[in-house]
């Protein structure tokens, strides 16, 4: 207790501003001549080198940082043995801070500092001091280095690099658990005094937390802290420099702790017994409702696997487990029956998926529950006795035959009567009925097994308090065979004999099919209806038969074709037969057998010359002729071509240049002077667009006086046309823009401009009012413009 006055006072002295007294003595040997060392040195110029014993010796300069005095802060002073105190020497700094931050007496050699000094910017400064002589300027020490350290003060605070730490730990942890480390650091100098070393300590979070002082590692503090209870804690932590005495620096922050969830709860049901109701009705597969027990943990460790483990419905239904909602869902296993069983009793059990064995002792870790289930009635449709019914009849039965009964029943306790239909799109042609009221089902129309051996109909069973309530059943009617058809031949048979045959050769093998379907098979029997004395018909008892010759050679010439009826019966009763007949020609064959010729007309032709020959001679002589026909008509109808097309041979033909005029100055495209002096028309030429055949001479016929009329002056110009034999055989439109002399104005195109511009007096166009006056100004200005020139 003595000790703590003394250390109070110790500290109050290294707050307290003072100077550091720091003097350098120069010492100087009593011999002025150099010193020299032992050893000796040649340079590069042969000489000896001797080092001079220095005057002067540095130590390091201290300095305390943060200075608040008003006066320079005194650092040290610099002296050399040689100083006289005259004033005749000189002292000269330079190097970290000289001249700024530190400045010395020039002639006391004393060194300050300008300025407060920070330690954590800059631990230390290294200067250069140097006397010279004054009035020399020549030194008479040499250049020294020395280094000025700052001693560090406690002004910085420890921080923490986060101002707010998360960190999270297992709930039911035990006490000492490491939760997270929070390390703090201060600026201050660590190797100087205790202003850096720093101690923590709990503020907040006690007594759930605590932290080791040296290294800031927090740690649970109370067992079996649960997240149930409180999930989120908040602690701050304080690191104070000093070791942690009074005076310290202090810095603090906050670590938000969260408890993490294990699996320390088991699940419960809310309830001891639940109730659930079900419609008979319900199809296999529907959900009747959930159950669901609650757990105080979280994520995993609340996942619950339901099962049912007991109950007298155990076969009846089933649970499945729903991951997302974590709810048990009972469905439907079987069919229900409200006529058989009401009330269905299951014990269903809810365990954890993910148990974790550290806490076994809080188990079990599962709970179960009852669930009653009641069915309910509801008005079913009928039931039918079958899931499909199948009837088999014979083809031949009579009209009205009953073929089979379909059974149905209401299973409701009332038992309402059934009433029984057909589905009449499933026999559309109406060859099947139900009675009504017992399900019979007879025929209406009759059966052919070769046209449908198979009937494939729905049955529809109905209430009759209630005919929406409808169920179907399917009922398939297969036809028996019987046999009612007659055997045919299989194909259409296509036979010759040749007229060189002999007696005994075989000319055909026939074969018979027949639509019946006996269960032991097919058979057939093949026999001539009457003797023949040609041929004859051997049967091979395989459903086969041989056509056979009785007699030597054969002539078309005589008979070219012979009819064989062949009669063809089966095995089955009663027994049905048929005759075909068969078509034989009398052919010309060669030696080998092979057919070459059948017909009798075929004798006629030349020999060596076929008909296929015959027909391609025939259609070769039918294209020649065509050709030429064509030709000559070609020939006949092809129009005279042209001999130019020139664009100065300007006629009564339409020709289309797509071109543009040049307006009133263009004269050279067409002159209208000659229309309206038609006494100036040249003698007409030849046309030169067509071939003349016969050249006639023109007919010229009059002019039309000066001033003829329009009408009388198209008329001459079509009788001139009409007339014409050199005209084309072909309409023409023939265009003479030709203007009558009924205009006041007369023409004002500038058609004829070319002809007549000198003639033209332009002075009439003042006197048709103001709207002509700008017409009137450019045609005469032009005169007089003309006459000026």
């Amino acid at each position: 207790m003595t000790i703590q006055p003394v250390l109070l006072l110790l500290l109050l002295w290294m707050w307290l501003p003072h100077p550091c007294h720091t003097e350098m003595l120069f010492r100087r040997t009593p011999d002025l001549r150099p010193k020299t060392f032992g050893g000796r040195a040649s340079g590069n110029d042969g000489k000896a080198i001797h080092r001079q014993k220095r005057g002067w010796m540095w130590n390091q300069f201290f300095l305390l940082e943060e200075y608040t005095g008003s006066d320079y802060q005194y650092v040290g002073k610099l002296h050399s043995d040689q100083d006289k105190g005259d004033g005749s020497l000189k002292y000269i700094l330079s190097g970290d801070g000289a001249g700024t931050l530190f400045i010395i007496d020039e002639k006391t050699g004393d060194i300050h500092a300008t300025r407060r000094i920070d330690r954590e910017e800059k631990a230390f400064y290294t200067l250069r001091a140097q006397a010279i002589n004054r009035r020399t300027l020549r030194p008479v020490e040499p250049e020294s280095e020395f280094v000025i350290k700052i001693h560090d003060i406690n002004d910085n605070e420890p921080t923490f690099p986060e101002e707010i730490y998360t960190a999270s730990v297992p709930e039911m942890s035990v006490v000492g658990t490491s939760v997270v480390q929070v390390t703090a650091t201060d600026a201050d100098d660590p190797s100087y005094g205790n202003s850096a070393r720093i101690i923590y300590s709990i503020l907040q979070g006690q007594p759930y937390f605590s932290v080791e002082p040296e290294t800031g590692i927090i740690r649970t503090a109370l067992p079996n802290m649960n997240r149930e209870n409180r999930e989120q804690y908040q602690v701050v932590i304080q690191a104070k420099d000093m070791g942690g005495q009074m005076g310290g620096l202090s810095g603090t922050t906050t670590v938000n702790i969260t408890l993490t969830d294990v699996n320390d709860n088991p699940p419960r049901f809310p309830q001891s017994t639940i109730h659930l109701r079900i419609p008979e009705s319900s199809p296999v597969g529907t959900a009747i409702g959930s159950v669901k027990a609650t757990d105080a943990d979280t994520g995993k460790n609340a996942e619950v696997e339901y099962r049912i483990i007991d109950g007298d419905g155990t076969d009846m239904f089933d649970i499945v487990t729903q991951k997302d909602t974590q709810e048990g869902i009972i469905t439907v296993r079987k069919p229900l029956d409200y006529e058989t069983r009401r009330l269905y009793t299951l014990k269903v059990e809810a365990e954890n998926t993910h148990v974790d064995p550290r806490f076994y002792y809080l188990g079990p870790f599962k709970d179960t529950t009852i669930v009653k289930i009641s069915v309910e009635d509801v008005d079913e449709p009928p039931v039918f006795s079958r899931s499909s019914y199948l009837f088999e009849v014979h083809e031949d039965i009579e009209l009205g035959t009953i073929i089979g009964t379909v059974m149905a029943r209401d299973p409701d306790s009332a038992s309402s009567p059934i009433r029984f239909s057909l589905d009449r799109h499933t026999d559309l042609d109406r060859i099947f009925n139900i009675h009504s009221g017992n399900g019979s089902i007879y025929t209406s129309k009759p059966l052919d097994r070769e046209i449908s051996q198979w009937h494939n109909l729905s049955v529809i069973a109905a209430e009759i308090n209630n005919p929406k309530d409808t169920t179907r059943v399917p009922v398939y009617v297969r036809i028996l065979d019987v046999n009612d058809n007659a055997p045919q031949f299989a194909v259409f048979y296509d036979t010759f004999v040749c007229e060189n045959a002999r007696a005994g050769q075989l000319i055909q093998t026939i074969s018979a099919v027949d639509k019946d379907d006996p269960l032991g098979g097919q058979k057939f029997f093949f026999s001539l209806a009457a003797v023949n004395p040609n041929f004859t018909v051997q049967d091979n008892e395989d459903n086969t038969a041989r056509i056979l010759t009785r007699r030597n050679g054969f002539s078309r010439h005589e008979i070219s074709t012979y009819l064989l009826p062949v009669v063809i019966s089966d095995n089955d009763y009663p027994i049905q037969s048929s005759t075909g007949t068969l078509t034989i020609r009398v052919c010309a064959c060669d030696s080998q057998g092979n057919m070459q010729s059948c017909s009798a007309e075929a004798l006629l032709l030349p020999a060596g010359l076929s008909t296929g020959a015959l027909v391609a001679i025939l259609l070769c002589i039918i294209i020649l002729l065509v050709i030429v026909v064509l030709f000559a008509a070609l020939k006949r109808q092809r129009k005279k071509e042209p001999l130019i097309l020139s664009k100065e041979d300007i006629r009564d033909n339409i020709v289309s240049y797509n071109d543009e005029g040049g307006g009133e100055e263009d004269t050279q495209a067409f002159d209208i002077g000659t229309l309206r002096n038609p006494a100036a028309i040249e003698d007409k030429k030849l046309r030169r667009d067509i071939i003349p055949e016969t050249l006639f001479v023109p007919r010229r016929t009059p002019s039309a006086p000066d001033n003829t009329d329009v009408r009388d002056f198209i008329n001459q110009r079509l009788k001139e046309h009409d007339t014409d034999p050199s005209a084309p055989p072909y309409d023409s439109l023939a265009t003479y823009a030709y203007e009558g002399n009924d205009s006041i104005a007369e023409s004002l195109s500038s058609l004829e401009s070319g002809t007549t511009e000198g003639d033209q007096n332009y002075d009439y166009l003042r006197e048709w009012g103001p709207r002509f006056n700008k017409l009137a100004e450019m045609y005469g200005g032009g005169e007089s413009d003309k006459d000026t020139s």
